[in-house]
C-alpha cells in the first residue's frame, strides 16, 4: 500500500522501486511464458483475443492446457498496471526529464504491442520464427526497464578510454547475438509448445554448436572487458556479468547433454533475462561515462592512469573542481 501510495508524490526511492518492479515484472513473465510452451501449453486457447471463438474464458474441455493459458494471459494485465504504475511515477516526480518520460512511455507502450505478438503467436500457431521475436521483445523490455533504472538512480561518471568503451560495446552486441541463437536452437528442437506445432527446420544440433561457439566468443570478450576495467568502478559490474555468463552457460550444457528437462530450460530463461540486465547496466554506465579526463561538475571522478605498457592502467581518483 504504501508503494502505491508512493505514486502521489514520487520520491526518488519510489520511483527507483516502481522502475525495478518492471524489470521483474517482465522477468516474470517472460518465465511464465516459457512454462507456456514447455508445458505444451502454447495453443491452450486456440485462438486469440479470445481464448475460443464463443468466449474469452477456457473451457472444460480445453483442460489444464487451457488454464496454463489462459493464467499466462492474465498475468499480462498485471504487468501493464506495474509498467503503468511506473510511468505515473516516473511522470509525476518533481526531479523527472523528458528523457525519462519518454523512456517510461516507450516501455508502457511496449507491454501490450508485446501482447499482440503474442497473440500473432497464437494465430500462426506457434509459428518459432514469431515465437523468437515474441521472446526478443520481452527482453527488450527487461534491457529498458533497466536502462531507466540507472538513469533515474544516476551514474557517477567514469573516463574510459576509447578501447576499454569499445569492449563493453563490442560484447553486448555479442549478447545479443548469443541471445538470439538461443531463441533459434529452442526454434528447431522440442518443447515447440503444441505437438502440431512447426519448427524452423534447422539441424538442432548444428545450431546447438553454433550457440555454443557465440557463447565462446561472448565470455573471451567479457575476460577482455574485466581486464580492461579492472581498478575501476566498473569492474564490479563487468566481473558480474561474467558470473552470470558462467552459471547461464552451465546450465546451457547441462540441459543439452541431460535432454532439456523443464526446469533447467526454465531456469536458463530466466537467465538470458538476468544476463541482458547486467550486461544493459554495465553498456549503460559505460556509454554514459566521459572518454578522457573530463572532471565531473560534483564529486570525484575516475580517469586512467596512462601507462608506457598499458594503455589501461587502474584508474586514480582526483577531486572534482574544473580548475585541476
Amino acid at each position: 500500500m504504501r508503494s502505491w501510495a508512493g505514486l502521489r508524490e514520487p520520491t526518488s526511492l519510489s520511483v527507483t522501486w516502481w522502475s525495478w518492479a518492471a524489470v521483474v515484472a517482465n522477468t516474470v513473465i517472460i518465465l511464465t511464458g516459457g512454462l507456456v510452451r514447455l508445458t505444451g501449453s502454447g495453443l491452450g486457447c486456440p485462438t486469440w483475443p479470445k481464448c475460443t471463438d464463443e468466449s474469452f474464458v477456457p473451457h472444460r474441455e480445453l483442460g489444464l492446457h487451457g488454464v496454463i493459458e489462459f493464467g499466462n494471459r492474465m498475468l499480462t494485465y498485471v504487468l501493464i498496471a506495474v509498467v503503468v504504475a511506473m510511468f505515473i511515477a516516473v511522470w509525476r516526480w518533481s526531479s523527472t526529464r523528458r528523457d525519462l518520460r519518454r523512456l517510461a512511455g516507450l516501455i508502457a507502450l511496449g507491454v501490450p504491442f508485446q501482447g499482440v505478438i503474442g497473440g500473432i503467436t497464437v494465430l500462426t500457431d506457434l509459428n518459432p520464427w514469431i515465437v523468437s521475436l515474441h521472446l526478443i521483445l520481452s527482453l527488450i523490455l527487461v534491457s529498458a526497464s533497466v536502462l531507466l533504472v540507472v538513469r533515474v538512480r544516476g551514474a557517477k561518471p567514469v573516463a574510459l578510454s576509447p578501447r576499454s568503451a569499445g569492449l563493453v560495446l563490442a560484447t553486448y552486441a555479442v549478447l545479443w547475438v548469443v541471445v538470439y541463437l538461443g531463441t533459434v536452437v529452442t526454434g528447431s528442437g522440442p518443447h515447440a509448445g503444441d505437438d502440431n506445432a512447426p519448427r524452423n527446420m534447422l539441424d538442432p544440433q548444428v545450431m546447438s554448436h553454433v550457440h555454443a561457439a557465440s557463447v565462446y566468443v561472448l565470455l573471451a570478450l567479457t575476460v577482455a572487458t574485466c581486464l580492461a576495467l579492472r581498478g575501476t568502478p566498473l569492474a564490479r559490474l563487468a566481473l558480474g556479468l561474467l558470473l552470470a555468463e558462467i552459471a547461464q552457460g552451465t546450465i546451457g550444457f547441462v540441459q543439452y547433454f541431460t535432454d532439456l528437462p523443464i526446469a533447467l530450460v526454465a531456469t536458463h530463461l530466466v537467465g538470458a533475462a538476468v544476463l541482458v540486465a547486467a550486461g544493459t547496466r554495465l553498456l549503460v554506465e559505460a556509454v554514459s561515462s566521459p572518454r578522457g579526463a573530463n572532471p565531473s561538475r560534483s564529486g570525484a571522478v575516475w580517469t586512467e592512469t596512462p601507462s608506457p605498457k598499458d594503455h589501461s592502467a587502474p584508474l586514480v581518483e582526483r577531486g572534482g573542481s574544473r580548475n585541476d
